[in-house]
């Protein structure tokens, strides 16, 4: 396993981080036990949940996985190997999150109380990276983002990000987050909160969690030069495509158990060029005799300006799978292809 630097921060983590998201709605809690003991034993040192996981985000399961989390440490007493990320949710409608039943955003009382639940559900004292899970701005995330340009107004009571900052330094100070990053956020969101940390002394956001892949690579326009040239490295999540990048869902195939037979909430991979840029990886991956898990993995773990990737698995063999692209070398030849197919369907599922 290759270990890479988290920022400015002086921590080394997995060049493969193991996501959570699953545990506590399609994993049971040994389930995700077993997961976490078997990427320890693979080399992955740093986990990534949230507040809001499972998902689907519902207030049944608001916090499980972190849950899950926690009682693997208390079992094998072993907090202090590994680098543990977290999230407060950012704005939205969700009600479920605070106990006066506010809808979130990230205010200073709800920064804090999330934080408070996260190190009670984790059965620990603190977190290495906490990451704000998308903005406060109003902003689009999440499948509706476009190449085109819409105005969008801001939020009345829209919390500044010098605000948001202030408040992470108290954590810091307390003792309770070691380090802040990003999510789901804009090259101008970054290095906003880049320039304000700098002029304030506040800290200093180590990394940003955006959506990369294959059929995604909006990443590389903005915030690639910002993860080089400021330290803000890419901790890339549904680098699969939420799955449909393995191949398993073409043709309409609907797997037992998968996330789109069940819950049927992947839109954004549907879209006409979408299928016909996931076909086309598919095709070459089969060309090429290489398992399209592992080409689409690999792809985004060999970026220069990749701190980590994420992945998520369901069941043991996907977690091996998922595990081995780190060791997959991505040749000029298949380069040059996936970039002929890119050039055709150009980041066709944002």
């Amino acid at each position: 396993m290759e270990y890479r630097k988290l920022g400015r921060t002086g921590l080394n983590v997995s060049s493969i981080c193991l996501g959570t998201m699953t545990w506590g709605e399609q994993n049971t809690e040994a389930e995700g036990h077993a997961q976490m003991d078997y990427a320890v034993e693979q080399g992955i040192n740093f986990f990534d949940t949230a507040e809001l996981y499972s998902i689907p985000p519902k207030p049944e399961t608001k916090g499980r996985t972190e849950e899950i989390i926690g009682t693997w440490f208390k079992k094998n007493n072993n907090r202090d190997k590994i680098v543990l990320a977290t999230k407060v949710t950012g704005r939205s409608v969700q009600d479920w999150h605070r106990e006066d039943g506010s809808t979130s955003q990230l205010s200073r009382a709800q920064i804090m109380e999330a934080v408070d639940g996260s190190l009670k559900r984790l059965q620990t004292d603190y977190i290495d990276l906490y990451q704000l899970h998308w903005p406060d701005r109003n902003v689009s995330a999440f499948g509706s983002v476009s190449t085109i340009w819409k105005d969008v107004d801001p939020v009345e009571d829209e919390n500044a990000i010098h605000e948001t900052l202030e408040v992470l330094q108290e954590l810091v100070k307390a003792g309770k987050v070691r380090h802040v990053g990003l999510s789901n956020e804009s090259p101008w969101g970054t290095m906003k909160f880049v320039q304000e940390a700098e002029a304030r002394g506040l800290p200093r956001v180590a990394s940003i969690q955006n959506a990369y892949s294959l059929v995604n690579r909006l990443f590389e326009v903005g915030g690639a030069e910002i993860a080089h040239r400021e330290d803000v490295g890419l901790l890339a999540y549904s680098s699969l495509a939420q799955g449909y990048l393995t191949g398993k869902y073409r043709n309409g195939a609907l797997p037992y158990g998968a996330r789109k037979t069940l819950f049927k909430r992947l839109g954004r991979y549907e879209r006409l060029f979408g299928q016909k840029a996931i076909d086309a990886y598919c095709d070459l991956a089969a060309e090429l005799g290489i398992d399209p898990s592992v080409m689409a993995l690999a792809f985004a773990h060999t970026r220069s300006f990749t701190t980590s990737v994420i992945i998520g698995a369901t069941n043991m063999e996907q977690l091996a799978t998922d595990i081995s692209a780190a060791d997959f070398e991505v040749s000029e030849e298949l380069e040059e292809r996936i970039n002929e197919i890119h050039l055709q369907y150009t980041n066709p599922c944002p």
